[in-house]
């Protein structure tokens, strides 16, 4: 087994900081523990409290992320903390206690249109994924066994993976009326199973990298591209992940005014999806932008 890894992220909330790990720590369940008490399930939560200055801890799919009390600045703990979760995840322990007082909870699919007549999304009752997965052919499936399940159907055109749900974009021959409860079945039975939805590997190539990046987006942001990104993150999208799509900073030109996003998901072709840049997230980054955007474009991921 490859030695585990530790990637320090900050968040939008100045106390929390996600510690990235090139492995799945979880399958598909999130965790919350307020204090040492109530980590009993976890014993790496458990050792992390231990810290003085650990408020809360976060455990998902491939990072914990911990909330720390203003004791402390994380410049001064986040190094020492990074290498504690490496060596205890090294050392081969749990990092869940697995009972069989736990009960299991059903599986629950639902389908649900979007914006998008060629998108449908399927919500499941738990966590699928911890980022976002786009994949447009069975070719970039290798590590995300769901995905290329899905497009052993012959109307599967693409396929997007966030959160709690899958996006499928089906070819126009076939109409949702024929295929949706198919593709709902086949979703919940598969999830039933449990069966991996992504592979570890696939952390390696995504690391939240959108498809287009092009060479200015891939370089440190400037304070206005973390401006752009922050207000895209807190207003944009979880509107855009409830239709089942995904929206990304692409770059910023400043002699322009211009923002460059990257559509994905149910948003990635819809027909609407220009209207909505131009009367929604236009009008939005012109106003708290005050001026300094003036335009945006998109890109189809």
């Amino acid at each position: 087994m490859s030695q585990y890894t530790i990637e320090i992220q900050p968040t939008s909330n100045p106390n929390i900081v996600k510690f990235v790990a090139n492995s799945f720590l979880t399958r598909g369940t999130s965790y919350e523990f307020e204090n040492i008490d109530a980590a009993t399930p976890s014993p790496i939560a458990q050792e992390l409290f231990y810290l003085p200055f650990v408020k809360t801890v976060y455990i998902a799919q491939n990072f914990i992320a911990v909330e720390k009390f203003n004791i402390v600045a994380w410049d001064g703990v986040q190094e020492e903390v990074a290498n504690a979760i490496a060596e205890y995840l090294n050392s081969g322990k749990a990092v869940i206690l697995q009972t069989e007082a736990t009960p299991k909870v059903p599986v629950t699919v639902y389908a649900e249109s979007t914006p998008n007549p060629t998108v449908m999304k399927f919500v499941a009752n738990k966590a699928l994924a911890d980022g976002t997965f786009e994949f447009k052919s069975i070719d970039d499936t290798q590590h995300a066994p769901l995905a290329q399940a899905l497009f052993n159907f012959p109307f599967v055109k693409e396929v997007f993976i966030s959160a709690n749900y899958v996006s499928v974009m089906k070819y126009d021959m076939a109409s949702w009326e024929d295929i949706s409860m198919e593709l709902r079945e086949f979703v919940k039975t598969y999830l039933e199973a449990e069966k991996p939805v992504l592979e570890d590997a696939i952390l390696k190539q995504n690391k939240q990298q959108t498809p287009n990046a092009n060479a200015a987006a891939s370089k440190e942001p400037s304070e206005i591209d973390k401006e752009i990104i922050q207000i895209l993150d807190e207003y944009v999208r979880p509107a855009v992940a409830g239709d089942g799509g995904h929206i990304a900073f692409d770059s910023f030109n400043e002699n322009t005014k211009t923002v460059r996003v990257i559509l994905q998901g149910a948003c990635s072709g819809c027909p609407s999806s220009t209207v909505t840049l131009k009367n929604g997230i236009e009008t939005m980054l012109r106003e708290m932008m005050q001026g300094r955007v003036q335009t945006v474009e998109a890109i189809n991921g």
